[in-house]
């Protein structure tokens, strides 16, 4: 859904910008500790269960092995339609509840959206982060806005994002900063959460897996 459709729907866009706008203004991009100390790496992973209509929302904590230690998911009805630059407003939600049932608290969370690589500073790994105030790393597949010059997301010249190849041959991941991590650290900790032959970090195919166990039960019901 578009931004005009979502208004002729009845929802107030306007709100929602300010909001964000607003919430911005609370991310940092500063380290809040060494992360070279950091031994327990985070992800929460959502997905729409197309039968049902419903969000489902996994977590997975691995040890600074990258082996698993813990695991959940919950399943939610979708209470607002998906829109770019919005997702925070559908997943939001789902990925707090599904991390506050985590016994093991990660040291930083990596999601597959954008950071502070957004049109108002605040995608949905930065509204993550603000609201659970913890260090989040978004992993984002492509480019939602900016300029990208070597490598280098630019917007409102600042560089909000950068391009990393994590896997021969494969395409770049675009690491940006969520909240409580610098650009440089955010990189460096996804590098290393890389775990061959994996192209996304650890923890994120860690929670994609678990999402696929979840699914293939809910498939022998």
């Amino acid at each position: 859904m578009k931004e005009k459709e979502a208004i002729e729907k009845g929802i107030d866009i306007e709100a929602l910008k300010t909001e964000q706008t607003k919430l911005a203004k609370n991310i940092s991009t500063k380290d809040v500790f060494n992360f070279e100390n950091a031994t327990r790496f985070g992800a929460i992973h959502t997905e729409i269960l197309q039968k049902t209509k419903e969000i489902m929302a996994c977590a997975a904590v691995c040890d600074e092995n990258l082996e698993l230690i813990e695991e959940k998911y919950i399943i939610k009805p979708i209470k607002f339609p998906y829109i770019p630059g919005y997702r925070a407003y559908r997943e939001l939600i789902p990925m707090s509840i599904v991390y506050s049932k985590l016994e093991e608290q990660p040291d930083v969370i990596f999601i597959e959206a954008h950071g502070i690589a957004h049109p108002r500073g605040l995608g949905l790994t930065s509204h993550f982060g603000v609201s659970i105030n913890k260090p989040t790393i978004g992993v984002a597949k492509k480019v939602l806005i900016g300029e990208e010059k070597n490598g280098e997301i630019i917007l409102n010249k600042k560089i909000v994002a950068k391009a990393i190849v994590t896997k021969q041959g494969a395409n770049p991941v675009y690491i940006s900063p969520g909240h409580m991590i610098s650009l440089k650290t955010a990189i460096e900790v996804t590098k290393r959460c890389i775990k061959e032959p994996h192209k996304m970090p650890e923890p994120i195919v860690l929670a994609r897996k678990v999402a696929e166990n979840v699914k293939k039960e809910l498939g022998k019901k």
